[in-house]
């Protein structure tokens, strides 16, 4: 094998890695005390009492970030004016 062949199966290893740790890191159980969940959820109310419900169920780390994503989503889309 020449330096090219190496580097290339070093590169496909690191990203094979990196998808592991990132998909295991997503996929965690949620970790949140009851206390927590209660605070979570009190600090979500202002936004809504279906977001605060939602702070109450057990999420995987992946699953909040895509409700924050999609709340982000849903903020942009209220706050930009639209013409029509």
């Amino acid at each position: 094998m020449n330096n090219t062949q190496y580097r290339t199966l070093i590169a496909v290893l690191v990203i094979a890695v990196l998808g592991v740790l990132a998909w295991g890191a997503l996929t965690l159980p949620d970790q949140r005390s009851t206390g927590e969940k209660v605070g979570d959820a009190i600090d979500a109310l202002p936004q809504g009492v279906d977001k605060a419900a939602r702070e109450l169920e057990d999420r995987t780390p992946g699953e909040r970030l895509g409700d924050a994503v999609k709340d982000a989503g849903e903020d942009i889309k209220s706050n930009t004016d639209n013409p029509n």
